[in-house]
């Protein structure tokens, strides 16, 4: 009776997670069509306007207004297909790379293991968000620059786990097998090793999305991220410190959704790690 709560315990905090998780990406995908005003529209005649059940406020900005009088829920809105933007294709594309190069180096061993090994420590010597910091500022800001940079500095925790199950399997009877029938290397990688490794890099990749959305937070915050006008949850947080005193909507609304889809990254994380 206890192991089956525990179990239903854990499937519903990882599906609790997953709902908000998937719930916050259909918003950032239908952004255009939701958002009741353009996110860039200036306004000053409606400039700090209140949430809705504040006195002074409008009904046709229920979360208030920014200092240019734009329309902080549209901009939540789009700001939300920054930061999923950044969390799925960064943690796929790092993912991606750190698989591929963790296989290979467990797999192939000598100078492949020994070289990918060495760039593993060279960059984990560098902490992540001061390295994603100094790469931004040399190659410029954008969304596409954001992504990739955050993958390259991610990339390592893939490989090093990636590297570590391929090098306690590759001696196992499933891939001796497939090596006597004649399979070549590309196919023990990808239809025998690989799905062997895949769960825990699973979780990996969950648990990693909220540091990625969170570094994404970070660097807009610091104008390192993603460029005016297109708003950004860290860029809105940075913006709002001048009007925090007067204005305090500014800062808590894109403050709260970084916490919530964070929160439901994290549990989604941790129900697959429980459920392994």
């Amino acid at each position: 009776m206890r192991r089956n709560r525990r179990r239903l315990g854990r499937s519903a905090q990882f599906w609790v997670g997953a709902i908000v998780f998937v719930a916050v990406v259909a918003v950032a995908g239908l952004s255009h069509w939701l958002s009741p005003h353009d996110y860039a529209a200036q306004n000053l005649t409606k400039a700090l306007l209140p949430p809705f059940w504040m006195p002074g406020s409008d009904p046709a900005y229920p979360l208030g207004t920014d200092r240019l009088g734009r329309d902080l829920l549209s901009r939540l809105m789009v700001g939300a297909r920054v930061s999923t933007a950044v969390g799925v294709f960064s943690v796929l594309l790092g993912g991606t790379l750190g698989t591929l190069t963790g296989l290979a180096a467990g797999y192939f061993g000598g100078w492949v293991d020994r070289t990918i090994s060495r760039l593993i420590d060279i960059q984990l010597s560098f902490p992540p968000v001061f390295l994603a910091i100094a790469i931004m500022a040399a190659v410029g800001q954008s969304l596409t620059n954001l992504i990739l940079v955050l993958a390259l500095v991610t990339w390592v925790q893939y490989a090093r786990v990636c590297r570590g199950s391929t090098l306690a399997l590759r001696g196992a009877e499933f891939v001796q097998a497939a090596r006597a029938i004649g399979a070549g290397h590309g196919r023990i990688l990808l239809r025998h090793l690989l799905p062997s490794v895949l769960p825990p890099l699973a979780v990996i990749a969950t648990v990693n999305m909220s540091s990625m959305i969170l570094a994404e937070a970070a660097l807009s915050f610091l104008g390192l991220g993603v460029q005016p006008p297109t708003p950004a949850w860290g860029s809105m947080v940075s913006e709002a410190r001048a009007v925090q005193s007067i204005a305090w909507w500014n800062a808590v609304f894109p403050g709260l959704a970084i916490v919530i889809f964070v929160t439901s990254a994290n549990l989604m994380g941790e129900g697959l790690r429980q459920r392994r």
